[in-house]
């Protein structure tokens, strides 16, 4: 009995073992005849020759195809995301802008009562429009492949760029959903966009949208607004030479404005006709009468708007509407814009490069002002608003280099770091990477004023690696004001990470308002055109948060202080004022930026090149710097002066201001002092405020009070001698 049970199970085992094999050994077989059955069927299709050539190369198209479908639809992911907001009604807006004095600086926005119906519009202004933007406007896709190829043989031709390939859709899809910026990344969401809008939308609103939005010049956004401000009469009422000129400001509308330039308007609406001719849309009989009497426009002096700033100032009543904060579409905007500020931002920016661009081979630049409280007052985002709309002051993500170490510094200071604290500057590895100092030498033990004064590499590395972490330092950045988001890997105390001059700005301004937040913001209130207060800043945003502790706000500014006067910044030292601030300069000399501040303003200034080339070893010190200096001169001049917080003495040390400002090079460049205009004195100014403060608290007047100040003010007294005891109450 025993035997017998190891005698089943060996035979029960051995069935399984021989039904896998048979089983296995079936299927293989059967497998071997399927895939000979499959072979004998495709010998129907062999072919040989040409024919096989051809069925190869079919082949290797769709492979390739299927490939480069996939990578097409990655690529067109990004640019499919812009379409998700409201962006029919993104311009469904009639806003006026006022300065903080409350002088109209211009207008945003579609104002619909201005806006014609593209049956209605002239139709010589169309074909104007349509022979010198897109004459296949009718016959393409969005996107004009035998457009382009002829661009690309008239640019070869002429040796340069004298013809434009894109589309009047691609245009239009630059306007609604992307920036001017030049990358290869922004060509192609423009070309998805074009697609999606022909798709989405008739030819007919497609040209309706593009004369609407673009840009035409002297703060004027579309057809309808330009026909007003440079003759003065409707769009449905211009002539041929007027739609010709019109036209001819959608390429370069500064370099075309007829108000700027009227000679080089009229140059180029003959070019407008004679693209007319060219086309077939008219013949040279049709425009000879154009020709022979040009448009005349209405005689303006240039006015100069903050058109960065508006822009910017835009996005944010867009942004307080999606909140729920605005609910209405047509309102008065009082902006925290300084007019005088400005100008002066922009003449210190141009005259820089003006004068040292070439040398430095840098050819952009952009610059932010805050006033101590928030305010923006200033904002500069790039050389010409008519060339380029891209905000390279709000949007341009560049590296801050050195002028990172705010946040890593900061950070250990909250961590109970001084400035007297002493750390090694010395060889550091970190997963690898080892960075060096700008001299690629190495000073040993040094205190943190000295290492931050003279923009030692190793030392913040350090902290971060040894002390702090990455991840500290970025989110104490967020909390000062840094909206980008920020890489957390090895290198970013060295400021790897990419910003914007206002995030800078932004977060710098903590420092002179005490370590709390600084509050940026660009509109002081929102009205409505029936008088009410539909927003107010000061009433309808949170208070202040503080983001760094007394000690450390003070221990950061003996440091930054420190800078101007003994570190790498000595020429951004402001006349007469306690300056602070940080240099800064990325790899390979790409971007160069000073950010500094005194008790009254904070100013962020950067310089570098749209398409990241190098500079010619332009550091935070030289232009960035001198730069800074030109336009806080101006701004302190007639001004009561703040002190920063936390600082005892008024220079470093106890110094005198004569032996602090000798100890830059005298034979270092330096920048002509801008001179501000002066409108009253300083003490007229203190008054004027104590009786506004005084006005804020005072009382409401009486019935009786307001009957006798009508009165006279009419010089008819009304009101009976008995009721003036009342009114004495």
């Amino acid at each position: 009995m025993r035997d017998e049970q190891p005698r089943k199970k060996r035979h029960l085992l051995l069935r399984i073992d021989s039904w896998i094999d048979s089983t296995v050994w079936n299927l293989g077989f059967r497998l071997g005849e399927i895939w000979e059955e499959i072979t004998i069927f495709s010998r129907r299709f062999r072919v040989r020759g040409w024919k096989k050539a051809a069925f190869e190369l079919a082949g290797e198209a769709m492979t390739l195809g299927t490939a480069g479908a996939v990578v097409l639809l990655a690529l067109a992911l990004p640019a499919f995301e812009e379409t998700k907001e409201d962006w029919r009604n993104r311009g469904d807006f009639a806003v006026t802008f006022l300065d903080r004095y409350g002088n109209t600086i211009g207008h945003r926005g579609i104002i619909h009562e201005d806006s014609v119906p593209i049956d209605q519009l002239p139709d010589h202004l169309i074909k104007a429009v349509l022979a010198t933007e897109d004459r296949r406007f009718f016959d393409h896709f969005g996107i004009d492949f035998l457009g382009l190829v002829r661009a690309m043989n008239e640019n070869a031709k002429a040796g340069g760029v004298v013809q434009g390939g894109s589309t009047l859709t691609q245009q239009l899809a630059k306007n609604l959903f992307l920036t001017n910026e030049r990358s290869f990344e922004r060509k192609i969401k423009e070309a998805f966009l074009a697609l999606w809008l022909e798709a989405n939308l008739s030819k007919k609103e497609i040209l309706s949208y593009y004369l609407d939005r673009a840009y035409m010049g002297g703060g004027t956004f579309g057809a309808a607004a330009a026909s007003q401000f440079y003759f003065g009469k409707n769009i449905t009422e211009v002539n041929l030479a007027e739609s010709a000129m019109l036209a001819g400001l959608f390429k370069a509308p500064a370099k075309y404005a007829p108000h700027v330039n009227l000679p080089a308007a009229r140059g180029r609406a003959n070019e407008v006709l004679t693209n007319l001719v060219q086309s077939g849309l008219m013949t040279e009989g049709q425009v000879i009468g154009a020709r022979r009497s040009p448009a005349t426009v209405i005689d303006r002096a240039e006015v100069k708007a903050p058109d960065y700033f508006l822009d910017w100032a835009f996005d944010e009543v867009q942004r307080l509407a999606k909140q729920g904060k605005i609910t209405e579409r047509s309102v008065v905007v009082r902006t925290t814009m300084d007019m005088g500020l400005q100008e002066a931002a922009e003449t210190a920016l141009e005259s820089s490069l003006r004068e040292y661009g070439e040398g430095y081979r840098a050819k952009q630049g952009a610059m932010v002002m805050i006033e101590n409280g928030g305010a923006v007052r200033a904002m500069v985002g790039g050389r010409d608003y008519g060339e380029s709309q891209f905000n390279r002051a709000t949007r341009a993500l560049r590296q801050p280099g050195s002028s990172f170490k705010l946040y890593t510094y900061a950070a250990a200071m909250e961590k109970g770091f001084t400035p007297e604290s002493v750390i090694s500057d010395a060889p550091i590895t970190w997963r690898g990477w080892s960075p060096q100092n700008y001299g690629r030498s190495y000073k040993g033990r040094v205190t943190l004023m000295t290492a931050m004064s003279q923009s030692l590499n190793t030392v913040p590395v350090r902290l971060a690696k040894e002390e702090l972490g990455t991840e500290r330092i970025a989110e104490l950045a967020k909390a000062m004001g840094v909206e980008t988001p920020l890489r957390t890997d090895k290198t970013i105390p060295l400021g790897t990470s990419e910003v914007t001059v206002l995030d800078q700005a932004t977060a710098y301004a903590v420092m002179p308002a005490g370590g709390v937040q600084s509050r940026r913001h660009g509109i002081a209130q929102v009205v409505g055109y029936g008088g009410e207060v539909l927003y107010d800043f000061q009433r309808d945003e949170p208070p202040a948060q503080r983001v760094l502790s007394e000690q450390a706000m003070s221990s950061m500014n003996r440091i930054l202080t420190n800078i101007p006067y003994n570190g790498t910044a000595r020429r951004a030292a402001v006349d007469g004022v306690l300056t602070a601030g940080k240099t800064g300069t990325s790899q390979s000399y790409r971007d160069a930026w000073f950010v500094g501040f005194t008790g009254n303003y904070t100013a962020a200034v950067w310089f570098g090149n749209d398409d990241y080339t190098p500079m010619n070893n332009m550091t935070g010190g030289s232009l960035p710097a001198m730069t800074f200096k030109k336009l806080m001169d101006y701004a302190h001049q007639g001004i009561e002066l703040k002190p920063i917080p936390g600082i005892e003495n008024p220079f470093p040390e106890g110094e005198k201001k004569e032996e602090v400002l000798a100890k830059a090079d005298e034979s270092e460049e330096a920048l002509p002092p801008l001179v501000r205009p002066r409108s009253m004195s300083a003490e007229s100014t203190r008054v004027l405020r104590r009786i506004a403060e005084k006005l804020k608290t005072a009382a409401p007047l009486l019935p009786a009070t307001a009957k006798l100040a009508d009165a006279t003010v009419t010089g008819s007294v009304e009101t009976p001698v008995s009721d003036a005891p009342a009114i004495a109450q």
